[in-house]
């Protein structure tokens, strides 16, 4: 039924979803119109709204650009090259790949967002090497586990709303995890999504003369050697250089994390980085991996200042607050998790960021929670899943996962949406009688 049911699906997507940058135009002509009509703010106005935020994203544009580099470099290494291997070879048959990897990005994504968007889309390029399988589904289901990430030990939201001195700290106090990410209604939707998101995308395989295959090229990290005259030469080919500027950072990494440091987005980078310059040994060979994964990274770097203009005119321009208000207006204290969820979800196609997307929606949907009575820390999460939710469908976070397959948003799109709808389904169902 899901395979029959996809087919349509992949097909309106092919055909109507342009490229991700397009979306991305689409997207800031819509904000700018919205701004106009139900905010009244005159074009000059949005037009510098847009303008001045145009450049906040940078810092995090260059953090998305080093997930894909640093991820691409590290799978790139004999080592990792290897154990990917093996592990593909736990796959017998399409169905069975499309299950492992699911899997495999489900857990990752649940222990940090950047670390699943990156092992997944590597394991899919490794499995697809070796299973005759419908490679969109296949990416498709690597980045289907990522709606688990914002319940998981990285969400932003609940590990925000857990550290003293929030900025809404005043008003709704310390939230500790144990009633958001450790709460049994949101364990309850991250199991149910484990068995859930495997056998849907399970359930889409299309059948053999239907699938699209693909498969990657090997990486060949076989850098012409150099001759060894020079001594610039023999820096380049020198293993010493590179385990001694690699084990010093890992070695930060040790202590980091027995210091009680956590997993963040620069905490993966640094280890992805570090871990690629020690088993590439040496500095040629890292180069040689560097020069190969830099060429997906056009997307990130064009796409991302566009989408910090949507989020500025959003935010400025009193439209993110309008739409909040509109689902609190309806709610009541048993629906306002629900309600809250819903608003996240609408608001992320535009807002990309948990984070951001907090700081937006706490003004409003706390003293709504308090004033309704309802479970302030569920509310939290519901936003929180909101924001996670969308994503099936936002190219934005596709992005990295995307340029390490090679393929475009259309390409696995159709096979998102069929998710979206499952999903939402299950996590609303959760915020509303769990």
């Amino acid at each position: 039924m899901l395979n029959r049911l996809s087919r349509p699906a992949v097909r309106l997507v092919e055909r109507y979803l342009p490229d991700a940058y397009v979306l991305v135009l689409l997207l800031t002509l819509v904000a700018a119109i919205a701004a106009m009509a139900v905010e009244r703010h005159t074009p000059l106005a949005v037009l510098r709204m847009w303008g001045g935020g145009f450049w906040e994203l940078l810092g995090f544009s260059m953090q998305m650009l080093l997930v894909l580099v640093t991820g691409f470099m590290l799978a790139s290494t004999p080592p990792v090259k290897a154990m990917l291997v093996r592990l593909a070879a736990l796959a017998r048959s399409p169905g069975a790949a499309i299950v492992l990897v699911s899997l495999v990005s489900l857990l990752a994504s649940w222990i940090n967002w950047g670390f699943g968007l990156v092992v997944g889309a590597l394991f899919a390029r490794e499995l697809a090497r070796q299973i005759h399988v419908d490679y969109r589904l296949l990416v498709a289901s690597a980045y289907s586990g990522f709606v688990v990430w914002h319940g998981g030990l990285a969400g932003s939201i609940p590990l925000t709303i857990a550290t003293d001195g929030h900025f809404l700290a005043d008003t709704m106090g310390v939230v500790p995890t144990s009633r958001t990410i450790f709460a049994g209604y949101n364990l309850a939707i991250v199991a149910a999504l484990f068995v859930l998101v495997p056998l849907v995308n399970r359930w889409m395989l299309p059948p053999g003369n239907e699938s699209v295959v693909h498969r990657p090229d090997a990486e060949r990290i076989t850098a012409v050697p150099a001759a060894q005259s020079q001594p610039a030469d023999r820096l380049e080919d020198s293993r010493l250089l590179a385990w001694i500027v690699g084990l010093a950072g890992v070695a930060f990494l040790v202590d980091h994390f027995v210091g009680g440091g956590g997993l963040n987005l620069n905490v993966v980078n640094f280890a992805f980085l570090m871990l690629a310059i020690v088993l590439h040994s040496t500095p040629r060979r890292l180069l040689a991996s560097l020069a190969q994964a830099i060429r997906g990274g056009a997307g990130i770097v064009v796409q991302f200042p566009f989408y910090a203009g949507i989020m500025a005119i959003m935010v400025k321009s009193g439209l993110a607050v309008t739409l909040s208000q509109a689902f609190v207006a309806i709610a009541d204290a048993d629906t306002l998790p629900f309600w809250s969820f819903i608003a996240g979800g609408v608001l992320n196609v535009f807002v990309p960021s948990g984070g951001g997307q907090w700081a937006v929606q706490a003004p409003i949907m706390v003293p709504a929670a308090e004033a309704l009575g309802a479970d302030v820390a569920k509310v939290a999460m519901g936003v929180a899943w909101g924001d996670a939710w969308t994503n099936l469908i936002q190219p934005f976070w596709a992005l990295p996962a995307l340029a390490l397959a090679g393929l475009k948003a259309r390409d696995i799109m159709g096979f998102c949406l069929i998710q979206l709808v499952v999903t939402g389904v299950v996590i609303g169902a959760a915020l509303l009688w769990l």
